[in-house]
């Protein structure tokens, strides 16, 4: 358990451990966000990003017909420079 104290100003320090779990650096965006128990959860806000997207294009490559390194190379020739795959 770690335990951090709210400063006059309404920031806090992040303990180290938690700043390891989290993967946080200097400068990074923490998300609060409260479940429907009530509990208030704290993630680091560019690794739930990365996730949602992650879910968001789940299925995608499949559904293009992308198997492949190769495929993927066309695709981006194909938007870089117009060459159909």
């Amino acid at each position: 358990m770690n335990l951090a104290k709210i400063s006059a100003n309404g920031q806090i320090t992040v303990p180290v451990e938690i700043r390891r779990l989290l993967g946080l650096k200097s400068g990074d965006k923490i998300l609060f966000y409260q479940k429907q128990d009530g509990e208030v959860v704290l993630s680091n806000a560019s690794a739930q990003a990365i996730r949602k997207a992650q879910s968001a294009f789940s299925g995608a490559a499949e559904a293009m017909g992308i198997s492949s390194e190769e495929d993927v190379q066309a695709l981006v020739d194909e938007v870089r420079y117009g060459k159909e795959r």
